[in-house]
């Protein structure tokens, strides 16, 4: 079965509803093209450092405007419609880091908050802690669509491959990964990863990227892409701004690809042991013998 898919890449700033506006632009311009799955970046609503001026804006699901906007988008352009990610105000007070599907009518068919957070020491003194802002999600979700069964993500989680794996065996054929990955570890991994995670499950991988300077002060590194399941990019953004990236994709490619390299079917269980060799240290901070 062949189709068209997009992954939307953009430059999200600090206002929410200018961000919708840019959102809706370039979603026309994927439908436009003839994508009828279309996907936008983790933090489509907002990138921003300064929490108190970000929860100030914040709205919970049912007032968030990119939420009210992709679900018009969608069903006027007869799409599915995954938004990557936004931040959503939840009735806890704590904040999701939360992706959504719309059906080609306009439904609301699922959520998604990202699992891993993304709190990590990299070189240069760039330090991120997500944990301290967002409450991680524990669900993941595979969605039976009438093209393909899509194993949702977002950015972080792609260094997960159980995450992909377990979506693999449920029978997701598309992987997902929107995401705003920094500049030093895309440089360094985003390609390695999204290529492994592809050709590991023999699967189509589409991410939608944040790329360039944003308005508070963090540069993200684009390079949103669409992966074949044999690893092939068959679609490759730019690194500075706003992009939209359309490529037919074939199901018949997960079959073959599956077939030929069975390793879903080969896989077996195994016993982890653990055993001291004749170095080994004596203890924490020990010696070697």
């Amino acid at each position: 079965m062949a189709m068209k898919v997009a992954a939307v890449q953009m430059r999200s700033g600090v206002d929410p509803k200018a961000n919708a506006a840019d959102m809706s632009r370039l979603v026309r311009d994927a439908a436009a093209r003839g994508a009828t799955y279309v996907q936008t970046p983790e933090m489509t609503g907002m990138l921003q450092r300064d929490r108190k001026a970000a929860r100030e804006v914040l709205r919970s699901e049912a007032d968030d405007p990119i939420v009210a906007a992709a679900r018009g988008l969608a069903a006027e352009l007869g799409i599915f419609l995954h938004i990557g990610s936004t931040a959503i105000a939840r009735e806890d007070g704590k904040i999701a880091n939360r992706g959504f599907l719309f059906s080609p009518d306009g439904t609301q068919i699922c959520t998604y908050d990202k699992i891993h957070m993304f709190d990590v020491d990299l070189d240069n003194g760039e330090s991120w802690r997500e944990s301290s802002a967002y409450e991680p999600g524990s669900v993941s979700r595979v969605v039976d669509l009438p093209f393909a069964k899509l194993g949702l993500s977002i950015c972080y989680d792609v260094r997960f491959p159980q995450l992909f794996r377990a979506q693999a065996m449920a029978g997701a054929t598309i992987l997902t990964v929107p995401a705003s990955f920094t500049r030093q570890t895309g440089e360094a991994h985003w390609e390695i990863l999204l290529r492994a995670r592809a050709i590991e499950n023999g699967a189509f991988l589409v991410a939608a990227a944040q790329a360039g300077l944003h308005e508070d002060g963090r540069e993200t590194y684009g390079n949103s892409m669409i992966v074949d399941p044999w690893g092939k990019v068959l679609a490759r953004a730019g690194d500075v701004g706003e992009e939209v990236l359309v490529a037919e994709i074939d199901l018949d490619a997960v079959h073959s690809a599956r077939r030929k390299i069975p390793n879903l079917k080969n896989a077996r269980e195994f016993v982890l042991e653990e055993i001291a060799g004749p170095n080994a240290t004596a203890g924490a901070g020990g010696v070697a013998a």
